[in-house]
């Protein structure tokens, strides 16, 4: 009698590419692929072979924490299927910052003792390697870690290698390696250098995300930064409630704006309306740099700040922007508290007020949306990085914990797009935040990091990734 075949299931919120990885492993179209979130909601069920050896892969619907009806049937057969599962794939989008709602999920599927391997989707080149950094935030031993991309087909046979090996060989015969030419590819280990930081590919282009709450005048907004005698690049019309991209020349680079639909309460995004959001959280993924548009001549609200945390969520280069202001300079004093008071989160993020009507201070905003791009992709030097932490020491101790000494080796920045620092230290796990916090704010009054989130890491001397335990914004 046959041994029931080891069931595999795919588990990740939508948009991830659960479907099309399960297309890759079962070697035929079978999941539907779109780059709409949740297209996939039923559990499909498939019998494959990876490396020769058979399988039942199970591809779940996108789980996403929303109140939807659909979702909420989604998210609940998705861990179902997880339980029943002997080994699962969790997989997340490598494109964005680890989310906290991929983390609480990711916990509860460890403590059901299957095999689990987190695989982190969209890691396209060797030069995104970097950003498995952030997902060692989950805990997870590096054996169990993948950076994929299962579209320029990379980083597969590694996973398929290591699915195989929970897999019973072919009873009559050895295994065959089948689709060996299929997945071919360059399978060299993920090395995180010690000293040298990432280069930074400098580029011309920014991308610029315009978010806010409907009627605060983002059209408005974008025509004046455009212009009426503008060098329109490229033009990409769609219907009132799409995205519309405009292009232009400015100062050498090639500013491309994205003047989204306006967003409102969850409770009243309806239909195509729920679209034009999720078209706005895709937009947020592909840019640079954000406005965060308010009405300076309302009171804010909740649904403000809501929006603002998207682009905290996104880590993007930030500028406020208040427009519909005509008062005078001490009344606009007392929103900028308001402002601070109600976006502690954003407290990096420059404040500019505009009036898009008589084009007060466009120029100013133009002018610095071009700063805050360069402070976003920027690359400290590792000597003067080094030489200012040094300083920041020498100023404010390194705490010690319980009587332990920490000291801190040297730092490095190995990421820009926004800038991500690692401190190599004795100790990694003991370093408090609150000193962390106070490393980033030395580094802000030494370097100009105006508009832009940085992120800090910790891990020790001559060890790989895995031992690194925190991940600091601020």
């Amino acid at each position: 009698m046959n041994e029931p075949l080891v069931k595999i299931a795919l588990i990740g919120q939508p948009n991830v590419g659960k479907s099309s990885l399960f297309n890759r492993i079962a070697k035929q179209r079978l999941a539907i692929v779109s780059d709409l979130a949740g297209t996939t909601r039923d559990i499909k069920k498939h019998e494959v072979e990876v490396l020769g050896r058979k399988a039942l892969m199970l591809d779940t619907g996108g789980i996403d924490d929303t109140e939807d009806e659909i979702f909420s049937s989604v998210k609940r057969k998705a861990v179902e299927c997880a339980k029943e599962a002997d080994i699962i794939l969790f997989m997340v989008d490598g494109k964005r910052l680890p989310d906290e709602k991929d983390k609480e999920l990711f916990y509860e599927l460890q403590n059901l003792g299957k095999k689990l391997a987190l695989v982190v989707n969209k890691i396209d080149n060797d030069k995104e390697k970097e950003r498995l950094w952030s997902f060692y935030e989950f805990g997870i031993n590096d054996e169990n870690l993948f950076g994929i991309s299962v579209s320029h087909n990379r980083g597969t046979k590694t996973l398929f290698d290591w699915i195989a090996n929970y897999l019973p060989e072919a009873e009559d015969e050895n295994p065959v390696v089948s689709n060996e030419d299929e997945f071919l590819e360059d399978n060299e280990e993920f090395f995180i250098p010690e000293e040298e930081p990432v280069e930074n590919i400098v580029s011309n282009e920014i991308n610029v995300a315009i978010i806010g709450r409907t009627n605060v005048g983002k059209s408005s907004i974008l025509n004046a930064l455009i212009g009426e005698e503008r060098s329109v690049v490229s033009s990409i019309s769609g219907t009132t409630i799409d995205p519309v991209d405009e292009s232009f020349e400015y100062k050498d680079k090639k500013i491309t704006f994205v003047d989204t639909a306006g967003l409102r309460r969850r409770g009243k995004i309806e239909g195509i309306e729920k679209y034009a959001l999720m078209r706005t959280k895709e937009m947020l993924q592909k840019a640079n740099l954000a406005l965060v548009i308010l009405d300076a001549s309302e009171e804010l609200v909740d649904l403000d700040e809501k929006i603002a945390g998207l682009v905290d969520q996104y880590g993007l280069g930030t500028i406020i922007v208040l427009n519909k202001w005509d008062e005078n300079v001490e009344a606009f004093k007392e929103l900028e508290k308001k402002v601070r008071r109600k976006f502690k989160f954003l407290f990096y993020a420059p404040i500019i007020a505009v009036s898009a009507k008589t084009g007060r201070s466009i120029d100013r905003l133009k002018d610095k949306i071009v700063e805050i791009y360069e402070n976003y992709t920027q690359r400290i030097p590792t000597s003067e990085l080094n030489k200012i932490l040094e300083q920041a020491v020498i100023r404010h101790a390194l705490p010690s914990p319980n009587g332990n000494y920490l000291r801190i080796y040297y730092a490095t920045q190995f990421e820009s797009n926004p800038p991500r620092i690692a401190l190599i230290m004795n100790k990694p796990k003991m370093l408090h935040f609150s000193y962390k916090r106070y490393l980033i704010n030395f580094l802000r009054e030494n370097i100009n990091f105006e508009g832009t989130p940085i992120h800090v890491v910790t891990r020790k001397k001559g060890e790989r990734a895995e031992d690194e335990e925190e991940n600091f914004q601020g």
